[in-house]
């Protein structure tokens, strides 16, 4: 049921903003955060039927370690097998597959990850997915391949999930290739909490992928360390799809205040401007919006076969939105108006890779 699907990543309390706009036959849910079992079971509850993962997160308050792979809710007392508990937990309430409790993993610490995957494979359980909140810096040319040889071990699916601040896969030049080798190499592995690099995933051989609804669900913050941010959002970000870039409501409005905006014809919009989101007021519309476009663009991908076709396809189309922002910022007279975010660049120059391996799913 996993297979090649683009799930939307979401906290508890804005579940409500996205659910009309999935595809039930090609996307589904990640609900994270302390109040994401709770939310799973209602969702079932009141009848919900598509794919869903319960992602309690305890990654962003321990570290993982080669004693303690796993981790325990912080408001109960430690278990004495906190993966057979959070397995039971999440399946329990209608989870499609059970993340395990796996607590951040440090760059190089190769001795936690075994520990994990020894764990997992002692289980013989179809329905697990190995938990992979990696600290970027496994994605050096001189980690990387240890991070491979440990996790391909493991049966099954992996969901692998990257820590750093803002955007890790800014941390250093090999970072995105190393991701790509990841994907490549590791059978069954799936990237969750990411941006764009979602459709980077699913196009170089992700079993399947989540993007994040907000910028909080698309990197891990390290353990112990204060989220760094851009600045407060007095207007929510929206996805601007000739540009492939998000862009915050008030910003769009400021641009194209002399001229017309384009139009959007998603199916949440229905011939809405895309300068209509001035306001946090907005922040409801423009989540539809955007997980309308993120679905559109997905039920593209899915014509295409996998392997190198797809991977073309979204290089292509990465490298047409950059040649897009010159031809935009002609048209507001603005010449800097709108500038390229670094994350599209760098999918627009990634070297062709062979496809990944056949991915295990979850039936």
């Amino acid at each position: 049921m996993l297979t090649d699907r683009l799930l939307i990543q979401v906290d508890a309390s804005r579940v409500g903003f996205v659910r009309d706009q999935l595809d039930p036959t090609r996307s589904g849910l990640v609900i994270s955060g302390p109040k994401a079992l709770r939310k799973a079971s209602e969702l079932r509850d009141d009848d919900y039927a598509g794919v869903l993962i319960a992602d309690p997160a305890f990654y962003e308050n321990a570290v993982a370690t080669a004693s303690e792979p796993f981790l325990s809710r912080t408001d109960e007392l430690p278990t004495a097998d906190p993966l057979g508990q959070a397995v039971q937990e999440q399946l329990a309430v209608g989870a499609t597959a059970a993340l395990t409790p796996t607590g951040y993993l440090r760059a190089g610490d190769t001795a936690a990850a075994r520990a994990a995957v020894r764990d997992v494979v002692a289980r013989e359980d179809p329905r697990i997915v190995l938990t992979l909140p990696i600290d970027v810096g496994w994605l050096h040319d001189d980690l990387v391949g240890r991070l491979i040889e440990e996790v391909s071990a493991a049966p099954g699916m992996k969901a692998v999930m990257l820590g750093g601040q803002l955007d890790p896969l800014a941390s250093f030049p090999d970072a995105l290739a190393g991701l790509a080798r990841v994907l490549t190499e590791v059978p069954g592995t799936a990237l969750l909490r990411a941006d764009l690099a979602a459709f980077g995933a699913l196009a170089r051989g992700a079993v399947f992928a989540a993007y994040g609804l907000s910028g909080r669900f698309r990197h891990v913050v390290p353990p112990g360390e204060p989220a760094k941010s851009s600045g407060f959002a007095d207007s929510p970000a929206v996805l601007f799809p000739e540009l492939m870039a998000l862009f915050l409501g008030k910003t769009l409005a400021r641009r194209f205040a002399a001229t017309h905006a384009p139009v959007c014809e998603c199916a949440a919009c229905g011939h809405r401007a895309l300068d209509s989101f001035p306001s946090n007021r907005d922040v409801r519309s423009a989540a539809q919006h955007n997980t309308a476009v993120l679905m559109s663009w997905h039920q593209t991908m899915q014509t295409l076969e996998a392997g190198p076709e797809r991977q073309r396809w979204w290089q292509e189309r990465c490298r047409a939105a950059v040649d897009r922002y010159p031809l935009v910022n002609a048209a507001v007279q603005q010449p800097n108006g709108f500038k390229v975010p670094p994350q599209l660049l760098r999918w627009s120059l990634l070297d062709a890779a062979p496809s990944a391996p056949a991915g295990a799913g979850a039936d």
